[in-house]
């Protein structure tokens, strides 16, 4: 069977066929040059409009990459036509296998791209023989066309938080579906101010915002301010990880503080190297740190004072009823408050402010579950790491939403990979 004929079956074009097939790279870069002709009896199409029009003159034979065969590099050669088309002036025809002036095929863009979600973008490169730079704008081709072409009907549910984005005090707002049929990132936002999320509800639309039921976010006042304008019918759900990540930061703080203090008093430091006896959740303790930690409770200290406290919190969240937690809330808080621990009084009064979002928890449960919001975010972590970081947001924002999205792809008669 002939190379030609192989093409003809996987990627044929109407108005177009595979004439000669010649030898052109060398033992160390083997290559193939497929020459493309236009059908005698066929017209060419104006780029702008899509019509057939007539030619006006020929441009020089240009090179396109297609997918390699056998890991040798297979390019269609093809001399463009001109046409004079009375509404757009004189254009260069269009051309079923490429868009504008990009050297790679469609088919070959759609490989590159299915690729790029299995290696990073640089190992792509590598194994197919081609710049960081074609990969990339595969990689853009393949989103814009899903963006495109994403279905936005039926969202119920979404997530919102950011990641913390190349060095400093710079953050990504991440915007996700997580309905129960569908989890998927919607949208990117440079920084996370109002304007960020306002422009995210912008792009969503009026009427797609009035049909949320419920929003899970953390206590960021800008996503409260928000949220609460745009989409005030949704019930917002604040993140259960958010929410015990504040009892971390604060016994952390505690303990810090009191293991300064015993060593400036002369007292044995019986709290060096707890620090993550006191953060894990006690069944994820190993056997060792078990009885270290049974050791440690015994002694009257504001650490272990606090350490009690935050395990006794997680009883709210094995509640059904909003009227219950809300009467253990209100209880634990006024313990909290009398406990004359800084750190802890802050978290209670971080609740109190914050208990009607709270208590939202239990209207969703069941319906919504947060921890999908901190799997996407471990996932956008990742693809950052995979490429190095990003120098520029258009290139976070590409790789994000090749990696996370979901993105819709066109149908084809055969796909490479």
């Amino acid at each position: 069977m002939q190379l030609k004929t192989i093409l003809n079956h996987v990627q044929k074009f109407k108005s177009f066929v595979y004439t000669k097939v010649r030898w052109a790279g060398s033992r160390e870069v083997p290559a193939l040059e497929v020459e493309v002709a236009a059908r005698a009896n066929g017209r060419a199409l104006c780029s702008g409009c899509g019509t057939a029009r007539p030619g006006y003159d020929r441009l020089a034979a240009r090179r396109f990459e297609f997918v390699p065969l056998w890991g040798i590099q297979v390019f269609l050669v093809y001399a463009p036509r001109r046409v004079a088309c009375p509404d757009c002036g004189v254009r260069v025809e269009h051309l079923p296998w490429a868009s504008g002036k990009s050297h790679l095929t469609q088919a070959y863009a759609w490989f590159l791209a299915r690729w790029a979600r299995r290696l990073s973008w640089k190992e792509v490169a590598e194994v197919f023989r081609t710049s960081w730079d074609s990969v990339f704008r595969a990689v853009a081709m393949a989103v814009n066309w899903g963006r495109a072409h994403q279905e936005l009907s039926g969202i119920q549910a979404i997530g919102i938080d950011e990641i913390a984005w190349q060095k400093g005090h710079n953050y990504l707002t991440l915007v996700y579906q997580i309905d129960s049929q569908c989890k998927r990132l919607l949208w990117v936002g440079e920084k996370r101010r109002v304007k960020t999320l306002l422009r995210f509800f912008r792009w969503f639309g009026n009427e797609r915002s009035e049909a949320l039921s419920y929003i899970c976010s953390d206590m960021w006042k800008p996503y409260l301010k928000v949220i609460a304008k745009k989409a005030g019918q949704a019930v917002h759900v604040l993140d259960r990880f958010h929410i015990m990540a504040h009892f971390g930061k604060a016994l952390d703080e505690v303990r810090a503080g009191e293991v300064k203090e015993l060593k400036a008093n002369g007292y044995e430091p019986i709290l060096t190297k707890t620090r993550w006896l006191l953060l894990k959740r006690p069944e994820n303790l190993t056997d060792k740190q078990d009885s270290t930690l049974a050791e440690l409770l015994q002694y009257n200290l504001k650490s272990v004072r606090a350490y009690l406290l935050k395990e006794q919190f997680q009883l709210f969240w094995s509640y059904v009823s909003p009227y219950w937690a809300g009467r253990f809330l209100d209880q634990w808080c006024t313990q909290a408050m009398r406990s004359k621990i800084e750190p802890i009084k802050k978290v209670a009064k971080m609740l109190r402010r914050h208990r009607p979002l709270l208590l939202n928890w239990f209207r969703a449960k069941g319906q919504l579950s947060s921890g999908v919001v901190e799997g996407f975010n471990t996932k956008a972590k990742l693809t950052s790491r995979k490429s190095f970081g990003f120098r520029t947001f258009h290139g976070a924002e590409v790789a994000l939403y090749h990696a996370l999205g979901a993105l819709p792809e066109p149908e084809f008669t055969h796909k490479f990979c």
